[in-house]
């Protein structure tokens, strides 16, 4: 079982957000699970020009690290996403990563996995950002097992007494790996959103067969002549 964290904050590891993920990964590990921890800032991420190329290909026109970013959350078996607010939003460096995953959440390629969110902030924000990250964890067809945030107030201090809560996220997540976990609003929502994508999966059937049949095979398309 690995368990992924995906960081956005820029401070890299002076960032509480980092540490609020790591805390979380801490409890996973307790219940065996291998972690890592990817920060963004690590990584030449270009931002999206929306000029399509990847629909018709699978593959993004600008040569960075995105696509074994993408490849790292397709090996792991749950995937922590964290930022801190910025003015009410997550951070640009999450903002920048999530608009290059448009073909990943189209042509769902994280289905079936776990998911949860964390965030810090000075005092607010916190919970709709983290109701930002579920539901980009919801586009990817991953299903969240929660998440928190912490108002720091300017103390750090603050994020290691949210220890015990982010290590009990961490535990959760690990349990859904390995026992499952079901909502049936975010099912409900996936299973909305997958509906939405068909027509893109099928537009492109010739150009990309293989992930056409993916879909036929999971049932989410059926075949036609």
């Amino acid at each position: 079982m690995k368990i992924l964290a995906i960081h956005g904050s820029p401070r890299t590891t002076r960032s509480n957000t980092r540490r609020l993920a790591a805390l979380v990964l801490e409890g996973a590990a307790g219940s065996g699970a291998e972690t890592e921890m990817i920060d963004l800032t690590d990584y030449h991420i270009t931002p999206c020009t929306s000029c399509e190329g990847c629909s018709l290909t699978g593959t993004c026109v600008f040569d960075d690290d995105v696509a074994a970013l993408v490849a790292r959350m397709q090996e792991a078996d749950a995937v922590i996403f964290g930022s801190p607010v910025y003015i009410d939003n997550i951070s640009g460096q999450m903002k920048v990563f999530f608009d290059r995953l448009a073909d990943a959440i189209h042509y769902q390629v994280l289905a079936g996995k776990f998911g949860c969110s964390v965030s810090t902030t000075h005092e607010s924000g916190g919970d709709e950002v983290i109701a930002y990250l579920n539901h980009v964890l919801n586009y990817l067809g991953v299903l969240s097992v929660g998440g928190f945030g912490v108002a720091t107030a300017g103390t750090a201090g603050n994020v290691d007494d949210a220890g015990p809560e982010a290590r009990a996220l961490g535990r959760k997540l690990a349990a859904a790996v390995t026992s499952g976990f079901s909502d049936p609003v975010q099912e409900a929502l996936i299973a909305d959103n997958r509906s939405y994508f068909r027509a893109i999966v099928e537009e492109n059937r010739d150009f990309r067969p293989e992930e056409y049949g993916r879909w036929v095979r999971m049932g989410w398309i059926e075949q036609t002549p």
